[in-house]
């Protein structure tokens, strides 16, 4: 099979449209303004001394800083978490604050606070138990219960608190300071609140489930958040709907649990008293498995809930955790877990990263054998495309939630049969989902995007690198989101919206839209349009410069554009900016004898003209594979600039000695054609004399 790009042969074809009009493709003919495809866009914010024309964090770039410390207990009869924080805002803009806002993220289940509930739809006709979890958990009395806010002032002996008159507004909760916040400056707050954890809830992060050996408590979202004060936003205080996800600033955690004496904790952070919390059985074990990549029991399925698993006594247990340079914190209790643990390094001798997993025995034998390798592909393949995982710890949890991801923790589903049986697709399915909540880390976790406004900056992102992470695992994996293919079906919605859509105005096919499209956009984009080479490097680039950081969407585009060396203002605009489908067509193939074209040549016998009619609103990359009389098949591949001056219609030329039977538009199915009916053309018989 032959492979070539004939550059200079398309460039000629190219030349016999030029004496024509300009045709744009989605154009207003009542405008005699530009309007191809290729133009800048305007929706981008101008470059400015904060984020500069190349994607860069600009030289006078800020973000805030917040730091929490945090105390909290959890009663396993009320299913209560009380807690206490003392927050430590740091004012790094150039702006002085009047008052901080903070996330409650629990008041989606407050009916009297939710708008979540308050604004709900009528529930359609059928419900699918997954569907019903979130659109008709049974009410409790949910939600943020704050007993207490207080401004900390002064110094030493003058050291003081002040109560701050809160005022919450649903999921969001504004404490005006004592006295105004100066750049450079720092305000100290305390707050205390308690929640009950929810069997189901609206929120869909944080539950608790009964199994065989106790309750499992995944506790997120749980404690009042600052909310981010940016350069774009300001105060960034959309309310938590449950579907557009977070948005929060850096920090340092110190956090004290308190937990019944048979429970085993697992959290965001490096856990900093094994000496009080483990047994001296598991801590050796645990030190052990850290040294090699296969998994090993800390705590076995024949040791769950035995005394002996515990430290000795019956008094409740505090496990404390610290973690730096994070912007959340998630934790998870139970007697319930087995345990397994093992070691990941990037290089012979460099640090080590701990891999846990923690779940109950009904998840076994499944979780045993998959998870934690898991968790140790995605630090392969995120390391390689993005950056090496700077944390020191990944952990995966199994319970009632089956996707979610915090710093250095990820809730996962996923579950045998009854009789321990599963399929090759549980199998799968639990993979995927490990390699998404952990690979979750780099993006939003680390590159800090808006998640509350633009699901795809890391539902799509992230989906883009796992589908590389799954083919990683497998080269013959049936990975769902990545193959253009995967996509068409999504592609010919005519109730689609944008992927530049605000996350919560995403009115259906929500997974499609942040997940799936982006995804396919960037394998299409790697592959077949920008080349791994160049892409990598740009997005490796975007990813590094970014990490610990709060980028935008025109943040990325930039990045992507400056580290490819592609001006990809077609691409952007179509697939990120619009619903246009891509619907390549051949409208035929005219033959001519070579001489009559040019004179005697050696070019060969006969010049063929493809053509091919762009009949959806995107423009794409024109791959052809032409076959011949002989049998023998060469394929074209030629960019998105064939568009560049007609982006309704595009003729190819080649010389040939040979007879053209058959020509198949985009035969790889790279650009998710809508319509292959239109895109084969086959020699037909002479037609009758």
């Amino acid at each position: 099979m032959v492979k070539c790009l004939p550059v200079a042969m398309g460039l000629l074809a190219l030349t016999v449209s030029r004496a024509g009009a300009q045709q744009w493709l989605n154009a207003d003919t009542s405008q005699r303004v530009n309007q191809s495809s290729f133009r800048a866009l305007t929706e981008w914010p101008d470059p400015n001394d904060n984020r500069n024309a190349g994607g860069k964090p600009g030289p006078r770039y800020w973000q805030q800083q917040v730091d929490y410390t945090i105390k909290a207990s959890l009663d396993t009869v009320s299913h209560t978490v009380t807690g206490t924080e003392r927050v430590t805002y740091h004012n790094n803009s150039p702006d002085r604050l009047d008052y901080l806002w903070f996330q409650l993220d629990q008041n989606i289940d407050d009916s009297t606070l939710s708008r979540a509930i308050q604004d709900a739809p009528a529930l359609p006709r059928q419900l699918s138990p997954m569907a019903r979890r979130f659109l008709l958990p049974e009410l409790f009395d949910g939600g943020h219960k704050v007993t207490r806010a207080q401004a900390v002032v002064g110094r030493g002996p003058t050291r003081h608190t002040i109560d701050l008159p809160y005022v919450i507004n649903g999921t969001e909760m504004k404490l005006p300071l004592p006295a105004p916040l100066a750049p450079g400056q720092v305000a100290v707050v305390e707050i205390d609140w308690h929640f009950i954890v929810p069997e189901t809830s609206r929120n869909g992060r944080g539950v608790r489930e009964k199994v065989q050996d106790g309750w499992l408590y995944e506790v997120a979202q749980w404690f009042p958040r600052a909310a981010v004060y940016d350069d774009v936003n300001g105060w960034q205080t959309d309310q938590f709907f449950g579907q557009g996800e977070f948005y929060l600033d850096f920090g340092s955690y110190d956090v004290e649990l308190t937990v019944p004496h048979d429970h085993i904790v697992q959290a965001t952070g490096v856990l900093q008293n094994p000496l009080t919390v483990l047994t001296a059985t598991q801590r050796r074990r645990l030190a052990q498995a850290l040294t090699s990549e296969t998994p090993a029991f800390i705590v076995s399925r024949e040791e769950v809930a035995t005394r002996g698993s515990r430290p000795a006594g019956t008094t409740p247990l505090t496990w404390r955790f610290h973690a730096d340079s994070v912007r959340d914190f998630a934790w998870v209790s139970s007697r319930a877990y087995v345990w397994d643990a093992a070691g990941f390094r990037y290089h012979p001798g460099s640090r080590r990263i701990e891999l846990h997993s923690l779940y109950p025995r009904e998840a076994m034998p499944l979780w045993d054998s998959v998870s934690t390798r898991a968790i140790a592909q995605t630090m392969r393949t995120y390391g390689r495309l993005a950056f090496e995982y700077p944390y020191p710890k990944a952990s995966n949890i199994h319970g009632p939630v089956f996707g979610m991801e915090y710093p250095m923790i990820a809730f996962c589903g996923a579950r045998p049969a009854a009789d321990g049986s599963y399929t090759p697709q549980l199998a799968r399915s639990l993979i995927s989902v490990t390699i998404h909540e952990v690979g979750h880390n780099w993006f939003p976790m680390i590159v800090a995007s808006d998640e509350r406004k633009w699901t795809w900056m890391d539902e799509g992102v992230n989906s883009f690198l796992q589908y590389y992470a799954e083919q990683e695992w497998d080269p013959a994996y049936p990975s769902n989101r990545g193959p253009a293919r995967n996509i068409v079906a999504y592609m010919k919605d005519p109730d689609q919206v944008p992927i530049m859509t605000e996350s919560d105005v995403i009115h259906r096919q929500f997974g499609n839209n942040g997940y799936g499209k982006p995804a396919a956009g960037l394998v299409m984009l790697r592959e077949h349009i920008v080349g791994p080479q160049l892409f990598d490097q740009a997005f490796g680039e975007y990813s590094r410069r970014w990490a610990f950081k709060h980028p935008q969407p025109a943040d990325f585009f930039r990045s992507l554009d400056d580290g490819a060396g592609e001006l990809l203002n077609w691409f952007w605009r179509g697939w990120f900016y619009t619903t246009y489908a891509n619907d390549q067509a051949l409208s035929g193939v005219d033959a001519q004898p070579a001489d009559s074209l040019v004179g005697n040549s050696d070019r060969g016998r006969t010049y063929y003209r493809i053509g091919v009619e762009n009949r959806g609103g995107l423009l794409l990359p024109v791959h052809l594979e032409i076959t011949f009389d002989d049998g023998t098949v060469q394929k074209v591949e030629l960019g998105a600039d064939v568009w560049r001056r007609n982006e309704l219609k595009y003729s190819y030329g080649l010389f040939t000695n040979k007879d053209i039977v058959r020509v198949v538009l985009d035969p790889d199915e790279r650009f998710a054609d809508v319509d292959r009916d239109n895109n084969v053309w086959v020699k037909g018989p002479p037609a009758a004399s």
